[in-house]
């Protein structure tokens, strides 16, 4: 176990196992390559992607299927390889989200999901070529039918 700084909750205890490995970083963060997924008290929707080195980087984040049911992602060949995806049960989706002020103008990047590998603890920011997902889609937008 380990102890770390964090932006939302101030220092908490970590178990160095579920630290999740970005090997090219984040975007606007390449050199930041460890971060750890820590549970928002009384709210199981979302979570923090903290970074274990720099309390300042955190992100919000939240699967997009909560929000879009029908959100579809094609993991290229090079992405499954470099965080060794063996099955598609090993794969959670996570979608940053920015907060506003009013929390219903708040947003979620569909564009540019994380990827991650638990069983591998390995993670990549995967840019989508998809014209439907947006970098700044509404959080509290309902989603159409027939899509």
């Amino acid at each position: 176990m380990m102890k770390i700084q964090t932006k939302y909750f101030g220092e908490v205890t970590i178990y160095e196992a579920d630290i999740i490995t970005f090997p090219n970083g984040i975007l606007g963060f390449p050199d930041e390559k460890k971060f750890i997924l820590l549970d928002i008290p009384d709210n199981p929707s979302f979570l923090v992607l903290q970074s274990i080195t720099d309390a300042n980087i955190a992100f919000v984040v939240i699967p997009p299927h909560q929000l879009y049911q029908d959100y579809e992602l094609k993991i290229d060949d090079a992405t499954q390889e470099l965080l060794e995806i063996e099955s598609e049960q090993d794969v959670t989706l996570l979608s940053i989200v920015t907060l506003k002020e009013n929390f219903a103008d708040s947003t979620i990047n569909l564009q540019a999901p994380l990827i991650i590998n638990y069983k591998k603890k390995l993670a990549k920011q995967y840019i989508t070529n998809n014209k439907r997902h947006a970098i700044q889609t509404p959080i509290t937008a309902k989603q159409k039918r027939g899509n």
